[in-house]
């Protein structure tokens, strides 16, 4: 088996000779079996790119990092029965272990289980160190671009055809989030034409400050000139005028639970919410703007639950596309009567969070985070047309049925990959530093935010607008 390169300055964590090791089956250091056991262990075991913010890639340098070991415990990481490089390891005073390791530049890309086998006394827990592809960037001549940085913690973005505007939103930090912006952009330019930031949020249990209520998922409403938004951290979602976005009306706290992706169908007057702490997608009334439904999802995983992460909307063929990300499947809803239709596994996808679909073919197209691929399925068999590595953290997808073409952002990878309706590759556009979103607008426009700043100097994130040449 093909073992890990040890970095040269890890001599002095104490790798126990050779002669000391008994790769057995099963077996690490020579351990007497049925001794005592650490019936209380909690130890974890992560894996890192030394590069701050970079994915693993073959022939990456990989920090390891444990923590929750006893003092003094000694500490082996098996491939197989295979001990990796770094040799055994013993927990510090905190119960903690370092060390590093180079992946092969041959490695197979995919989430590798690592067995962490801790002695004195004797438990085994498993970690995993995920490789991900190196896309290399590609056809960037194919495409103009326009970038400008607008504002921090941007999140997504939504076209309106009636008045050619482009909304975008923003949230940074964590609860309580303080700062937050919806803003209209002019399409072509990228100008900031408005922007507003949400009222404050009601009152935290217990007291202390509650921040804003903080925009993330976006879209449009052209029937009735309104931008819906969803506020993820208060359970809920807002409605705002297009034109000078001014609060039409704020649903109460709770009423989407951890609100993700908001799409509107103009001809049902619906608007369709998912809910990723709950398996179901709520539906509102556009006209009335109160709650008219909720759909249930049921997950064909046995004890596993649906959790709705982004939507795709067919308006013509009356289709909602549902993505889980805990549990690998996509659900399409007939719309005119919001029954889920079917359920379908998505093979090869690990926390599966982007979906978009081919109008015409009825294929769907997953984006998949935890296994860094863009998925294809025929939408009526569900069978796997396409398994596309497309680089680190596949987190949204966007299909041009004009051109026949997908568009995948990759967050950790930095890119956007373009594909033909098939899935084959036909440019790797980057660097788009923690590509969050991607959006096919008008003419085969494509806007992407990302989260830059944090990336780069400079206080704001950037939108980029890509034109095909």
């Amino acid at each position: 088996m093909r073992r890990f390169r040890t970095h040269p300055r890890e001599a002095t964590l104490g790798i126990l000779a050779a002669s000391s090791l008994m790769l057995a089956a099963g077996g690490v250091l020579a351990q007497s079996p049925f001794t005592a056991v650490d019936t209380a262990a909690e130890a974890q075991v992560r894996f890192a790119a030394v590069e701050h913010g970079r994915p693993i890639l073959p022939g990456s340098e990989v920090a390891v990092s444990g923590q929750g070991f006893r003092p003094g415990q000694k500490v082996t990481l098996l491939y197989g029965t295979t001990t990796l490089p770094v040799g055994t390891l013993e927990a510090d005073r905190e119960g903690k272990v370092t060390a590093r390791i180079t992946v092969p530049a041959d490695a197979v890309v995919g989430s590798h289980p690592i067995v962490v086998v801790a002695q004195g006394p004797y438990s085994v827990t498993l970690a995993s160190l995920k490789i991900s592809p190196n896309i290399p960037l590609s056809g960037e001549g194919a495409y103009e671009t326009r970038e400008a940085r607008v504002a921090r913690g941007l999140y997504q973005s939504t076209y309106s055809a009636r008045n050619n505007a482009l909304f975008v939103t923003s949230a940074v930090g964590r609860p309580p989030v303080r700062q937050s912006e919806l803003l209209r952009l002019n399409p072509d330019t990228l100008e900031v034409v408005a922007r507003i930031t949400p009222q404050a949020a009601p009152a935290r249990q217990g007291g202390g400050e509650a921040g804003v209520l903080a925009v993330y998922g976006v879209g449009v409403d052209d029937a009735n000139d309104t931008v819906w938004v969803t506020n993820t951290r208060q359970d809920t979602v807002a409605v705002y005028r297009q034109s000078d976005l001014s609060l039409v009306k704020q649903f109460a706290p709770g009423t989407v639970s951890h609100a993700r992706d908001v799409l509107i169908d103009p001809e049902l007057n619906k608007a369709f919410a998912s809910a990723m702490l709950a398996p179901e997608v709520v539906v509102f009334d556009t006209r009335s703007l109160e709650l008219a439904a909720r759909i249930a999802i049921t997950s064909g995983v046995r004890g596993a639950t649906f959790s709705a992460a982004s939507l795709s909307l067919d308006a013509v063929a009356h289709r909602l596309y549902v993505v889980s990300q805990t549990t690998n499947e996509v659900a399409v809803v007939d719309t005119r009567t919001n029954a889920v239709v079917k359920v379908l596994p998505v093979p090869g996808a690990r926390s599966a969070i982007g979906v978009s679909h081919d109008p015409r073919t009825g294929r769907i197209y997953v984006a998949s985070q935890g296994s860094d691929n863009l998925v294809v399925l025929d939408g009526e068999s569900g069978k796997v047309l396409a398994d596309v590595p497309v680089g680190a953290g596949a987190l949204n997808v966007a299909f041009d049925p004009e051109r026949r073409h997908g568009y995948v952002s990759s967050r950790g990878a930095g890119t956007i990959t373009v594909v033909d309706a098939d899935g084959k590759i036909l440019a790797n556009l980057g660097p788009t530093p923690m590509a969050n979103h991607v959006l096919v607008g008008p003419r085969g426009t494509v806007f992407s935010v990302d989260k830059s700043a944090g990336m780069q100097e400079g206080t704001n994130d950037t939108i980029m607008r890509v034109q095909p040449r």
